[in-house]
């Protein structure tokens, strides 16, 4: 079992900024491309970003391209969400998850994700 914990969230002011990790210990962290999902009550699961094992390729949902970036550093077995220009739409759990799966650009759909994170809440509130 692959186990990720997410750090950071809390409360950000709408315009503000908020970083996210999802790390392991475990030594295949970079056998996974690793997503980001966000659930806010009433609304369906939305996968929002994603980036490839290596570090090579990202995806973005246009919903957050430009404003979002992922990254990750294998060495650390760690991969990072900075969120800029939060939205108060944008409350929600924030979940990382891991996908086997490979793909030359990863995959936002949750399904292929068979590793989850516990979750971290974000509120974007003044």
């Amino acid at each position: 079992q692959l186990q990720l914990v997410e750090s950071g969230g809390g409360l950000v002011q709408p315009g503000g900024s908020l970083r996210l990790s999802c790390a392991t210990s475990r030594f295949t962290f970079d056998y996974y491309a690793i997503g980001w999902f966000r659930h806010a009550p009433g609304k369906e699961r939305e996968g929002f970003s994603c980036i490839s094992s290596s570090g090579g390729s990202t995806n973005y949902a246009d919903s957050v391209k430009g404003r979002f970036t992922i990254s990750r550093v294998n060495a650390k077995n760690t991969v990072y969400l900075k969120m800029n220009s939060l939205k108060p739409e944008e409350t929600a759990i924030y979940y990382c998850a891991a996908n086997p799966i490979p793909r030359l650009l990863c995959s936002i759909l949750g399904y292929e994700y068979n590793y989850w994170g516990q979750g971290k809440k974000v509120t974007v509130s003044s």
